[in-house]
């Protein structure tokens, strides 16, 4: 009969003994206390990355400038100081290789880093493939998401700097309620704009926010210039992440003791997320796997692009060959459908040009059920390394991406957030390849977070209700129409 105790040896203090084997044990701090390897496949520890990896250091060919929304010249530093914090800037432009954690921020991530790499044995089972899926789960964070990797190191810098309160956007929740959570272990003020359809279809991550001690505002919402345009224009809009970030980007620029902070996108919020790419190549080193495949879901970007960057450094080397695919939803396929161009990154056109994948800043994208999804853009960092071919794209329609979910959750337990369920509808189809070929291929995949707050999607799926939404290519056109004449 296995046993179970807690060790007092000096070396691994607060360890726990399994059989006479230690097994870390990690409190975090009233959210959860259990016993686990950080791997589930081995007892292998790893420690937290110290650095997170900036991309752009080992590209030869570098992304171009954002542009100032009114004279269209390159963006300099002291253009984004009314918005962002003065270490957030530094890191967005730098070219340094690698950028050191602040003790504070790992201090942080101990609640819930490193996460656990997990083989989906049941999943392969059930899907009769010879392939080996794996997949870097971040629903552990307190907040359910990989959204905390960045929302604690910015609102560390702003706390530093002195910054009272801080205000946001939010699709699906994910990351405001994150934001929310980093605010309430800095002590600063925090207020998200939620798109509409995302702030009524899942009501408890607006109390999840609210309970963090966050305002919250559907948006568009009557309270900003931008949002009062918009509802003049259609009163029943569902909203949108462009229009979200208008309304937070008009109150920040307006209040001196307030800044914004971006979940997706900038090159620093993926800079930030890449703990999750060092951490999962050295639990993949040590079980002796090399991914064939990486697979993540993409909206604006920095769940993919933090699992997938540090394994492109590693493909640059030399040391690795894999495919790395995105996927997003084929009701809003910026990547796989859009235009390569500059573009603004909020609706009403006062955030900075950016040179990326985009559906047109106006474009509004049907309320798909994957809410953090729903951008008109994608990362400029990830369309630039799409556009240096070191990255493939496809989309898949929400209901395939729900049937997998639920093939899913009935095999490996987890059920997941709909962001994800885009990398685990291309991880059934490439396992199914894999069955027919017989190929053994190692695939990994990006498990961003849980599906606890989204139930009423499934409840959807279950009932039949769900429906893939249209692509309309008249509508994307219409948007396209207004982007910027920008040459680059």
């Amino acid at each position: 009969m296995p046993f179970l105790t807690i060790s007092g040896d000096k070396q691994w203090p607060g360890c726990l003994m399994l059989n006479g084997k230690q097994m870390h044990e990690r409190l975090s701090n009233g959210f959860r206390g259990r016993a686990r390897s950080v791997i589930n496949v081995n007892s292998t520890a790893i420690e937290i990355p110290r650095q997170w990896y900036n991309l752009v250091a080992d590209l030869a060919i570098k992304p171009l400038p954002p542009l100032h929304p009114k004279t269209f010249e390159p963006v300099k530093p002291e253009d984004l100081s009314p918005l962002f914090a003065y270490e957030l800037i530094k890191q967005e432009v730098t070219y340094e290789r690698f950028i050191d954690i602040p003790e504070e921020v790992i201090d942080v991530y101990r609640l819930w880093r490193p996460t656990p790499l997990i083989r989906a044995k049941r999943l392969e089972k059930l899907l009769d493939t010879p392939a080996r899926i794996y997949y870097k789960y971040e629903g552990v964070s307190p907040a359910g998401s990989h959204k905390p990797n960045t929302a604690v190191p910015q609102v560390y810098y702003n706390a530093q700097q002195g910054v009272k309160n801080v205000v946001t956007e939010t699709g699906a929740g994910q990351w405001g309620s994150s934001l929310a959570f980093a605010c309430s272990l800095f002590g600063l003020g925090c207020e998200v704009w939620q798109v509409r359809a995302s702030y009524y279809q899942k009501p408890y991550r607006k109390l999840m926010m609210q309970t963090w001690g966050a305002k919250v505002h559907p948006s568009p919402s009557d309270i900003t210039q931008a949002g009062r345009k918009i509802l003049q224009m259609d009163p029943s809009s569902p909203g949108s992440l462009g229009i979200a970030i208008s309304e937070a980007v008009e109150i920040a620029a307006a209040n001196d003791d307030t800044k914004y902070c971006l979940g997706s996108v900038l090159n620093h919020v993926l800079l930030h997320q890449t703990v999750i790419g060092e951490e999962c190549i050295r639990q993949m080193e040590a079980i002796g796997e090399t991914p064939d495949l990486i697979i993540g879901c993409t909206g604006g970007g920095s769940n993919f692009a933090g699992l997938s960057f540090p394994f492109i450094r590693e493909k640059l080397k030399g040391k690795i060959n894999p495919v790395i695919r995105a996927v997003e939803p084929a009701a809003c396929p910026s990547l796989t459908k859009g235009v390569y161009a500059y573009d603004f990154g909020d609706t009403a056109g006062m955030t900075p040009l950016m040179k990326m994948h985009t559906l047109g800043h106006d474009f509004i994208p049907d309320p798909i059920h994957a809410g953090g999804l729903r951008y008109h853009g994608m990362a400029p960092l990830i369309s630039h390394v799409h556009e240096l071919g070191f990255m493939e794209a496809i989309s898949i329609p929400q209901t395939e991406c729900f049937q997998g979910a639920i093939r899913f959750a009935r095999s490996e337990g987890i059920i997941p957030a709909p962001e994800p369920t885009h990398a685990i509808a291309a991880t059934i189809q490439e396992a199914v390849r894999c069955r027919e070929s017989g190929e053994s291929k190692v695939i990994l995949m990006a498990m961003c977070g849980h599906g606890h707050f989204d139930l009423a999607s499934y409840e959807k799926y279950l009932q039949g209700s769900l429906v893939d939404l249209s692509f309309e290519e008249e509508k994307i056109k219409e948007s396209l129409a207004k982007v910027p004449q920008v040459q680059a």
